[in-house]
């Protein structure tokens, strides 16, 4: 699929990376159109073309009092206003399949869990939509596994979807991105590299997931140079006290720092 075929994304003349970028829940409108703000005006700046990410119900949690949103009308409300006031493009996950028709009354891009993208029902009704369909590759999966998922979105009558790797599953506590798989999934769709889920620890005792925020330049520079055709980070203002995923998020206040370091990466590597 050709990326500038996404209502109001920019930048696609440049040759860059594409990037997925927000917070791991909306939390609120304030913290939304703030980040959304910042992220724009950076990729402005480096040329990048900018999809905003915010999940507007959380349901894959560890403990029945975590939080899962705010409400869904009210979320998917707040990810049209960033839409329509920074003009560009929003994603947000699905769990159910009746969450197809109602995102995608909201968003531009409609985005498969990994634990849910064997299920069928809900990859061909987010394709039914017609809108863009990022799959999340299952931490349990081979890459070699993503064509059918990719294959039941066409099936569908939708050209138009993504892979994303999310990492691997590497015991029980941790994660692992192998590079071996991009290429593989990229000779199925064009494929992300969400570099923020894939420093997760999932599976503590404490029922919160941990991360390692640490390594996101590293695990992102391994993804530029192997030519990932767009990267998904989750970034807040206050990680540390962001409702959702805040242990591997990265601190807004780094960005503009990570992506010049990418796009700087990017030139040299489409120049040889």
């Amino acid at each position: 699929m050709k990326l500038s075929s996404i209502p109001k994304i920019k930048h696609t003349e440049a040759n860059n990376f594409f990037l997925l970028c927000g917070p791991c829940a909306i939390e609120g409108e304030d913290m939304a159109m703030r980040i959304a703000e910042k992220v724009v005006t950076i990729t402005d700046k480096l040329s990048i073309p900018y999809v905003f990410k915010g999940s507007f119900r959380k349901a894959n949690r560890s403990r029945i009092d975590s939080f899962t949103g705010i409400g869904d009308e009210k979320a998917l409300e707040i990810l049209a206003k960033v839409s329509s006031v920074f003009d560009i493009p929003t994603v947000t996950d699905i769990h159910e399949s009746s969450d197809a028709a109602l995102a995608a009354q909201y968003v531009d891009v409609l985005q498969i869990p990994a634990f849910l993208v064997r299920q069928t029902s809900l990859v061909v009704a987010a394709a039914e939509t017609g809108k863009v369909v990022n799959l999340k590759k299952g931490q349990f999966m081979s890459p070699e596994a993503m064509q059918h998922a990719v294959r039941k979105v066409h099936d569908s009558g939708n050209e138009n979807a993504w892979i994303t790797d999310r990492g691997t599953m590497f015991g029980y506590q941790d994660m692992i991105v192998d590079f071996r798989g991009i290429p593989t999934m990229r000779s199925f769709a064009p494929t992300v590299l969400d570099v923020t889920h894939s420093l997760q620890q999932p599976n503590q005792s404490s029922g919160v997931t941990g991360g390692r925020p640490d390594m996101i330049e590293t695990i992102a520079r391994a993804g530029i140079v192997n030519n990932v055709d767009g990267l998904f980070i989750e970034t807040h203002f206050d990680p540390a006290n962001a409702k959702s995923d805040g242990a591997n998020m990265l601190d807004l206040a780094h960005l503009e720092r990570l992506l010049s370091n990418l796009v700087a990466i990017r030139k040299t590597i489409t120049s040889l």
